[in-house]
């Protein structure tokens, strides 16, 4: 196809393009005319008239489908049947008297083909009468459900297949001198920070009362400063959002409105002046230049998700709503709360003990309802753990009333996963849950993608980044009838606050069905977040005729790199390729080598994987490289702006010389590391099956050694160990002693002497006492170590713990055993056996 390429994103479509296209449509339509009103709480939509319409029968099945996933859903009086229906605002797309016209009419502002594009769904994005309020992020995603809403006819009525991006060519720009942030705060001091700490620190501090992100008027002017670059534009300062809060929108004015834009923007231009320009090196062999806001959307399609009843992407950005954009309704509106925040390439943080994400009870009734109307449910998420140590479970996705009664639970144990449920099978807490096999770690402090699965015949299944973990339900399988319809959908903790997870979110999907194999795999295949398709236009430099088309000519010839939000910092660059829009272009073996990536001027300093290519271009789609690498974000998304440079592209060449790198300078002194050490997890387990000749393998030994393996130590650091660990070696001890002390054989050769018939009177007396001490000082503490406690000092101690043990618990030959088992993990777990 002329001017345009098409891009497999190599994922089915199917019911995935249904819901997408679907989500727009319901925004646009949504009123007749100007903003609609705000809503300060969650609403349930109350029931729509879909099922109440009685014209003539549609004439098509396509009119059926546009009745079922469109009309159904905007057709109520809260969304477009107030205005465009019969005989009110053209066009009538929500009429009741007739469907099949209500269906012309709707095909004049719908695109099947590109819902996202269709003109309901623009009109809606940008401000007209979206139901959900006249906010940037609520106009957003009454676009995203009404694109579902769209998608979903779509899906029936244009096929399935792969999913495709259109590459369009997009306008050219050379790349230009800019400006970057310096990494030194003086300029800043001495400009723009003074008015911040003194006009905003009562709320945009870390130690306001009344806290509020970002915090560019901190006392820390680190922090300060590192939180206002975002908020300035250093190329445009008149739209910099510190003017416009201030100019445009009346923010906290602390005079005239008017008079104190005009004075933070001419102090943002004080600091911008004293910024020097950096200048694109003229010797450089350069592409056209790209901003992230001017590429292609490539996430915008290929999931599979034809039973999704909830979706959060947390496309948001900011404020304390995260937006269900299903189309399901109600949709069940997520207010963030306690520290949890939206974070850069489409996610939500939590960091503490109050973070959460919750939605009201009235609209978390959903998915009790549909998910017992199937007796099935997928939860679908890409989660980010903070670190592998958190345990309880910590809940990150959950449908409860509290930890101690749940619906379902996904949750993270150390290096597990953890699905809990409840089903008549288990308890009201939805134990005993899958986790994943200790073993396996399959939980990593990484992105991952999770699934879990219940259906009446297979149980609960786990998936991991598209592979079933091979972990087997072995609890019977049951029905759902003690599900509770009062309780609250709530990521990143519970209810009570009991239950915190730390780490971050980046895509939630509850499905009312389970997702096969294929399906799940699909949806890993697509990935998460904020990505898009960024085309440098390359036809100036291959001198090919074919990369030009039409009049004024049009480049057709782009290397396009899938760039992403990495997170807040950082953007990640992935897979380039070579493209020609121009289906009839040959191409003879062009030399391509040395691809480098500039942002805002210059080269970028760090992440040049592209660096050592060297191949020929052939052929249009050809990939270049698997690789990806990430590039520090330094003025934000609307304003960094990128080109690519080359040692060799075609007959144009530049000799790139490495930079000399500074001579090292003298390394400082660090501090010194301890002589000593401890000993590791299986080390541990060896020398206390060696002190109490124990076997190791013995079925009570190694069921628990299994258990608590990752609370042991994993190095020998002696800084790294912590109380857990002692604890874990306290219970591994406790364990190897009672199995000596109730093996008679092993307690008669191990403590001779000791009559084990009697209480501690006769048992323990000053004989006895000896007997237990001095094997065990001679098995854990070797005659030839000069570095340990003094032997003396240990018998006292043991002595001592005898006698007090044997103060309480009666004179029985119970007691007795009790306590020669405790004294022995006294012994066999303290240091003498743990340091090395």
């Amino acid at each position: 196809m002329k001017n345009q390429v098409v891009v497999s994103t190599l994922r089915t479509l199917k019911p995935a393009v249904k819901s997408l296209f679907a989500a727009g449509l319901l925004a646009v339509l949504a009123a007749c005319s100007g903003g609609g009103a705000g809503t300060e709480e969650n609403v349930t939509t109350p029931p729509n008239p879909g099922g109440n319409y009685n014209g003539p029968p549609p004439a098509s099945d396509d009119v059926q489908r546009f009745k079922i996933n469109l009309w159904d859903n905007i057709v109520g009086t809260d969304k477009c049947g107030a205005c465009h229906v019969a005989g009110g605002q053209s066009p009538e797309f929500a009429r009741s008297d007739d469907i099949n016209l209500a269906y012309a009419a709707a095909n004049t502002v719908v695109n099947l083909t590109e819902p996202d594009k269709s003109r309901m769904v623009e009109k809606v994005g940008g401000g007209h009468n979206c139901w959900l309020g006249t906010a940037q992020a609520e106009l957003n995603a009454c676009a995203e459900t009404l694109t579902r809403y769209i998608t979903n006819w779509a899906g029936g009525s244009v096929g399935g297949g792969a999913n495709e991006v259109k590459l369009d060519p997009p306008v050219e720009r050379e790349p230009g001198n800019s400006r970057t942030f310096p990494s030194d705060t003086a300029d800043f001091r001495d400009t723009v920070y003074p008015l911040l700490t003194e006009y905003c620190s009562r709320c945009h501090s870390d130690t306001a009362d009344n806290a509020q992100s970002p915090y560019f008027a901190s006392a820390d002017i680190n922090v300060a400063y590192a939180a206002v670059q975002s908020k300035i534009n250093l190329d445009n300062v008149d739209a910099s959002r510190l003017v416009v809060r201030l100019r445009e929108e009346s923010h906290n004015c602390w005079d005239n409105c008017t008079a104190n834009a005009q004075e933070m923007q001419d102090a943002i231009q004080a600091f911008v002046d004293g910024i020097p320009l950096t200048e694109v090196d003229p010797n450089l062999v350069i592409s056209r230049s790209m901003r992230l806001i001017d590429g292609v959307v490539a996430s915008s399609g290929g999931r599979y998700e034809a039973n999704v009843i909830g979706l959060y992407q947390f496309k948001e950005g900011s404020g304390s709503v995260a937006f269900d954009t299903s189309g399901v309704e109600p949709a069940a509106q997520l207010n963030l709360s306690g520290g949890a925040e939206f974070v850069g390439g489409w996610g939500v943080q939590f960091a503490g003990p109050m973070a959460k994400a919750q939605a009201s009870t009235l609209s978390s009734k959903k998915y009790h309802d549909l998910i017992k109307a199937t007796g099935e449910y997928s939860i679908e998420a890409w989660v980010a753990p903070a670190n592998v140590t958190q345990d309880g479970p910590a809940h990150i996705v959950s449908y409860l009333g509290s930890a101690d009664s749940t619906n379902f639970t996904l949750g993270q144990t150390l290096y597990n996963y953890d699905f809990l449920m409840r089903h008549s099978g288990t308890g009201a807490d939805g134990n005993p849950a899958l986790s994943t096999a200790d073993a396996d770690e399959r939980l990593q402090a990484t992105l991952q993608h999770v699934v879990v699965t219940y259906d009446p015949i297979r149980g609960r299944r786990i998936y991991v980044n598209g592979e079933f973990t091979g972990d087997v339900d072995n609890t019977p399988i049951g029905n759902l009838n003690d599900w509770d319809n009062t309780f609250a959908f709530v990521l990143g903790n519970s209810p009570a606050l009991d239950r915190p997870w730390a780490g971050i979110i980046k895509l939630v999907a509850i499905h009312n069905r389970v997702l096969t194999d294929e399906q799940i795999v699909q949806n890993f295949n697509v990935g998460v977040g904020e990505r898009y398709y960024l085309m440098f236009s390359v036809s100036h430099l291959l001198d090919n005729p074919a990369c030009f088309l039409g009049t004024p000519a049009v480049s057709q010839c782009y290397l396009v790199v899938e760039v992403s939000r990495y997170d807040s910092y950082g953007y990640l660059f992935n897979k380039p390729f070579f493209v020609s829009l121009n289906d009839a272009a040959t191409f003879n073996g062009i030399p391509f080598q040395g691809m480098r990536i500039g942002i805002n001027g210059r080269e970028a300093p760090v992440g040049q994987s592209y660096a050592k290519l060297d191949t020929t271009l052939t052929a249009s789609n050809q990939v270049l490289s698997p690789l990806g690498t990430v590039i520090g974000l330094e003025k934000g998304p609307a304003s960094d702006e990128f080109f690519l440079t080359f040692e060799r592209i075609g007959t144009h060449t530049n000799v790139y010389l490495e930079p000399t790198p500074p001579p090292p300078g003298i390394p400082s002194d660090s501090n010194p590391e301890s002589a000593i050490g401890v000993r590791t997890f299986d080390e541990i387990n060896e020398s206390l099956a060696e002190i109490t000749t124990v076997s190791p393998n013995s079925s009570s030994i190694k069921t628990l050694f299994a258990q608590i393996r990752q609370a042991l130590p994993s190095v020998e650091t002696i800084t790294a160990f912590n109380s857990a660990q002692q604890m874990a070696v306290t219970q591994l001890s406790i364990a190897y002693c009672s199995a000596l002390v109730d093996d008679a054989t092993k307690r008669a050769s191990y403590f001779p002497g000791v009559n084990f018939a009697a209480g501690p009177t006769v048992a323990l007396d000053a004989t006895g006492r000896n007997n237990v001490i001095n094997p065990l000082i001679a098995h854990v503490m070797a005659s030839n170590v000069t570095s340990q406690p003094n032997v003396a000092d240990v018998q006292t101690e043991m002595n001592a713990l005898i006698t007090r043990l044997a103060a309480s618990g009666g004179n029985t030959s119970a007691r007795t055993i009790t306590i020669v088992k405790s004294v022995c993990a006294a012994t066999v777990g303290n240091a003498a056996m743990l340091v090395q």
